[in-house]
Parts: C-alpha cells; structure tokens; sequence
C-alpha cells in the first residue's frame, strides 16, 4: 500500500522536550554545612547523657526503696546498685565519646 495514495504520513519521533547538552561542575565544599551537621550529630549523640542521668537516678532512687522494705539486704542491694551504675554511667560515657568523635575526629 502506498502512502501517497492513502494520504497517511509516516510517524517519526519526535523529542517532547528540547535535548540539552549535559554540563559537569565541579564540587564545591561548603565548611558550614559540614560544621553545622557535626553539630547537629553531635548534638543528638549527647542525648544519650541526659538517659544516663536518668537511669543513674533510677537506680539510687531504687536502692533506697529497696533498703527501706528490707534492710537486711543492705549489702546485696548496694553491690547490684553499684553494677547497675556503672553500666548505666558507661552508656552514657559512650554516647559522649561519640559526640567528641563526630566534632574532632571526622
């Protein structure tokens, strides 16, 4: 079948936005955006202290109700609590140091 005869154009594609040649830049650091994210990630690293704290007040808080209902435990009561603090006060140690590390070390 011709196409003449039939009066159909052929199809041909056609670009539906106008091609642009691609443009390479180079990569400009910002310091401020990188001190303003260490302080961000640091900053929300040291919320883990502030649980710490809690948790250290807990502990004490509960070592004294505990000697209150029971007084003979004292010595059982306070070694528990002294574990109890340092694993809680190493928690928060450890979110501290990454707080330092994320400001000096990156």
């Amino acid at each position: 079948v011709s196409t003449q005869s039939t009066g159909i154009q052929p199809l041909t594609a056609q670009p539906l936005f106008a091609a642009r040649p691609l443009h390479v830049t180079s990569v400009v650091r910002d310091e401020s955006m990188e001190q303003a994210s260490k302080f961000i990630g640091a900053g929300c690293a040291t919320v883990g202290v502030a649980g710490s704290g809690a948790g250290i007040g807990t502990v004490f808080g509960s070592l004294v109700e505990g000697y209150a209902r029971n007084p003979s435990l004292k010595t059982q009561l306070f070694s528990y609590c002294i574990l109890a603090f340092a694993l809680s006060e190493a928690m928060g140690l450890f979110c501290l140091m990454i707080a330092f590390m994320i400001l000096f070390a990156l």
